[in-house]
């Protein structure tokens, strides 16, 4: 570092300080360099010592105002960026964006430089988040600093929005106007305000032919989409990860981060009760997924390890869940062998399904609890599994952070390869769901979009190998937790084998879900899916947006501090700032029209919510209880503005919950 010319120069001016920042140069990997990635305690004064070098000398500045500039000094590489920067007023004409490079380039080497004792990427980017300082090193304004980045950057595609699927999308039309997704509306010069309750008159008489009657009622059961007025809001100390309605409507499962899942009786939609929560005991960071058995009698659900809990849920069975380890070796934990992603029961109840971190399938027989087939099926992380009807066993999905989602056949598994495949997304998927036909598929992307598959237009083992679909997107590494998607980078894959893309939602953060509707409480006429801006889509299968319900806005209303001490929790009303919210998955009850959405919820995401949304043409609320209320996860009423009672979060005391004591005065 230079020192400072003058205190103050012949025009009176402030002193100018300058800073020699050093171009980021790629080290040769150190064979002896070990990343310790289990350490998770950043040591800020280490930090320190390695963005300022020892001989850097500091000053102490003379009051009033201090214009910093940054000298980046230039290996010769590129001569166009010395003259552009030089506009013949000497040193002082330096970017406004030097600074800001100069700090890009001090911590990308840090990050990506091999040479031992440097922080880990771990390290360096849980300082940055710790300590505020993450727009240093990346600003808003990266279109302006491309030659800045970490490893490879896809070569951006422009401005044309051409590249972009066309809305209305034709296909999704004809999807529509085939009758498997719902039936159209005919005209009617009735108000739309009224036109439900002419549907519900003629239903009543009986009015029409049998075809017009099943077209009146299938109009009816889509026209009924949930508004973003939240029925009641369970609140709860962490993450809210998954939770889903059985095929029957009559339970819900919520799995949150804190190793528990809350199990609910909604027979009534309308009146929830709690009855039991069963622990994932020694469980990794969160739980990750859920399934139910085609019964309803047993729940599997997994953490970011190779074990997964079975438990039954039987309000009376308070025994242990079983623990049934997926690892062929017998291995346990994280470093051990793996960790699932996600799980998913056959369809008769027998075999579970699991997709790893470690690129592979998993089938494992429940009955003599031993592992039938371990597939690397894929080149990253298996993040999602499903099977492509529930009420058979064979066809089953795989969905992955390599952009590919896999076909196999259950009865052919044993040779490890795919029946077919499909592609088109051009970054990694978050989950994969099946409308239990044996023939459509969707999938959400962390390159922003959710896309329709056709069974009948996968690529066979052969076409896929064939094409290499794969060196398109060989490059795919945007990393959905921490930056925002550049649509600049989109795309369309050219092997695209997909029907229709819808694009609106934000996948970010997390691995956010998507769902087909169901039939019974939406005739199958919409697609769904969370999102990072607090929302849940609603897509009509042409890709246009048929609504869209604002979790953030109702659950902002109603809000929680966390319990201090974990004894006590307070609630609020009247919307405090600094609330984010990020839904990560929703479920539409199959016989109501209610969409109960998970979310992670609370300042900075800390805290979770269930929020229970039902149709309604009004916001006016004439019932009790009122909307909007809050409830605990035991769903023990919040009173407004006044601390809860304490209480033990971790008894499942039945008495207690019916008491007087467990509502909160």
């Amino acid at each position: 570092m230079s020192s400072p010319r003058s205190s103050e120069d012949a025009d009176g001016r402030r002193p100018v300080y300058y800073v020699d920042a050093e171009d980021n140069e790629d080290d040769d990997h150190d064979p002896d360099y070990e990343d310790n990635e289990g350490d998770d305690e950043v040591d800020e004064d280490d930090m320190e010592h390695d963005l300022f070098e020892e001989e850097d000398e500091f000053h102490d500045a003379e009051e009033g105002h201090i214009q910093f500039l940054v000298q980046a000094r230039d290996d010769g590489d590129d001569d166009d960026d010395d003259d552009d920067g030089d506009d013949g007023n000497g040193e002082g004409s330096r970017s406004p964006h030097a600074e800001p490079t100069a700090v890009q380039r001090r911590l990308i080497s840090l990050i990506i430089g091999r040479r031992t004792g440097l922080l880990s990427r771990r390290q360096v980017m849980d300082f940055l988040r710790r300590s505020n300082l993450g727009h240093l090193a990346f600003g808003e304004d990266d279109d302006e600093d491309d030659d800045l980045h970490f490893g490879y950057r896809r070569r951006r595609r422009g401005s044309d929005t051409d590249r972009f699927p066309k809305v209305p999308s034709d296909k999704g039309r004809e999807l529509m106007d085939s009758g498997n997704f719902g039936v159209n509306d005919t005209y009617t010069p009735i108000n739309s305000k009224k036109r439900l309750a002419r549907r519900i008159l003629d239903r009543e008489l009986g009015i029409g032919n049998r075809s017009s009657r099943q077209i009146n009622q299938g109009m009816m059961a889509q026209s009924m989409i949930p508004s973003s007025d939240a029925e009641m809001i369970i609140h709860y100390d962490d993450n809210v990860y998954s939770g889903q309605f059985s095929d029957d409507g009559n339970f819900f499962f919520a799995c949150v981060k804190d190793m528990k899942v809350r199990m609910y009786d909604t027979s009534n939609p309308y009146n929830w009760r709690h009855y039991k929560t069963v622990p994932f005991t020694f469980g990794s960071w969160t739980l990750t997924d859920a399934s139910l058995s085609p019964d309803n009698k047993w729940l599997a659900y997994t953490s970011i390890q190779n074990n997964v809990c079975l438990a039954p849920t039987d309000p009376n069975d308070t025994g242990d869940p079983y623990m049934l380890n997926l690892s062929s070796t017998g291995g346990v934990g994280w470093h051990g062998e793996f960790g699932i992603f996600s799980i998913r029961f056959s369809g008769d109840g027998r075999e579970l399904v699991a997709g790893t971190n470690k690129n592979s399938i998993v089938v494992y027989d429940i009955e003599s609890r031993t592992v039938l087939h371990s597939i690397e099926g894929h080149n990253d992380d298996v993040n999602a599994v499903c099977f492509a009807d529930k009420s058979s066993p064979h066809i089953l999905y795989s969905g992955s952070d390599d952009t590919t989602i896999k076909v196999w056949d259950r009865r052919s598994m044993g040779d490890g390869r795919e029946a077919g495949a499909f592609v088109g997304h051009i970054e990694g998927l978050t989950y994969i769901d099946s409308k239990n036909d044996g023939r459509y598929l969707i999938s959400n992307g962390k390159d922003q979009s959710m896309k329709l598959w056709d069974l009948k237009m996968m690529y066979t083992t052969a076409q896929f190998e064939e094409k290499n679909p794969r060196r398109h997107t060989q490059y795919s590494e945007f990393d959905y937790r921490w930056g925002q998607f550049d649509d600049a980078d989109w795309f369309p894959h050219p092997d695209d084998n997909s029907l229709v893309t819808f694009r609106g939602h934000k996948v970010l953060r997390t691995l956010i879900r998507c769902h087909f509707s169901p039939p019974g409480s939406t005739n199958s006429r919409y697609v769904y899916s969370g999102s990072h801006d607090g929302r849940v889509y609603i897509y009509n299968m042409d890709a246009t947006i048929a609504a869209i319900v604002d979790v953030r806005k109702s659950t902002s209303q109603a809000q929680t501090l966390p319990r201090a001490g974990g004894s006590f929790r307070q609630f609020y009303n009247g919307g405090l700032p600094g609330w984010s919210t990020v839904v990560r998955d929703a479920s539409w009850h199959p016989n109501a029209p209610f969409i109960a959405a998970s979310s992670l919820n609370g300042w900075d995401n800390a805290m979770g919510t269930i929020s229970l949304h039902s149709y309604n043409e009004s916001s006016f609320d004439e019932g009790e209880p009122r909307m909007g209320v809050g409830y605990d996860e035991k769903l023990r009423p919040m009173s407004v503005g006044r601390s809860a009672a304490r209480y033990n979060s971790d008894s499942d005391d039945d008495e207690a919950e019916d008491s007087d004591d467990g509502i909160f005065n």
